[in-house]
């Protein structure tokens, strides 16, 4: 299986430190945000990693290189000025997914989900990782009825993570170079039932903002001396 991971966006809030650096490359504890991400994919197996830029994507490229210091080998998508959305960056990156379902992680978020419990997954067209509202996004996004993701109910309501394993027909119907959020598809999955998902308890963080990634920063390194 391969691993996509969404990085072609501008990071507005997280202005002024994304006018020189692009979000996923803003360090926490010690290294960059899509580090924890690569050390964990290939500490799940995953070997093909595709990454999608454009806010300063040369230097995202610079960086990462091509993922051998991971054991990793990394593919990119680069996206036009302004980037085109996630199912947009998705639908365009397809040509090097290949035919078989495939994790997607959003760059921009901390999460210490094993990623090998998706390694094979053949299950549905598409599936969510949910988490606990958080409290910057208290309404949520979805609910849960078993594993099939429903509207929002109001009552008990879960947040996306931005994690989630999709197969390629999933995006068959967007064409490259659309700039397309991926709500819609969502809720078209969800009016046909068809749409899956699963609640995680572990650590994960939307770093949306320069004071969740300090706060982030500051665990990660507290983490590190209780541990040294």
């Amino acid at each position: 299986m391969k691993a996509f991971i969404l990085a072609a966006g501008r990071g507005e809030r997280m202005r002024p430190l994304t006018d020189h650096t692009p979000k996923p490359l803003l360090p926490a504890g010690g290294k960059p945000l899509i580090a924890w991400h690569l050390e964990r994919l290939a500490a799940a197996g995953f070997k093909e990693i595709v990454i999608n830029h454009a806010h300063l994507g040369s230097l995202i490229e610079q960086t990462l290189g091509d993922g051998s210091q991971w054991g990793l080998h990394i593919q990119y998508s680069p996206e036009p000025p302004g980037a085109l959305e996630t199912a947009g960056g998705i639908a365009s990156a397809l040509p090097l997914l290949g035919d078989q379902p495939f994790l997607v992680v959003n760059g921009d978020v901390y999460c210490d989900l094993d990623f090998g419990r998706f390694a094979g997954w053949t299950a549905g067209m598409a599936h969510l990782v949910m988490v606990e509202n958080p409290a910057h996004h208290t309404a949520g996004d979805f609910s849960l009825d078993g594993e099939r993701v429903t509207y929002a109910n109001g009552e008990q309501t879960l947040t996306y993570a931005g994690i989630g394993v999709f197969s390629p027909a999933f995006f068959a119907d967007v064409q490259p170079g659309t700039v397309m959020k991926l709500r819609p598809l969502l809720d078209a999955a969800i009016a046909a039932g068809t749409l899956t998902g699963e609640r995680f308890a572990g650590r994960w963080v939307d770093v949306g903002t320069p004071q969740r990634l300090a706060e982030l920063d500051q665990e990660l390194r507290d983490t590190e001396l209780r541990t040294a």
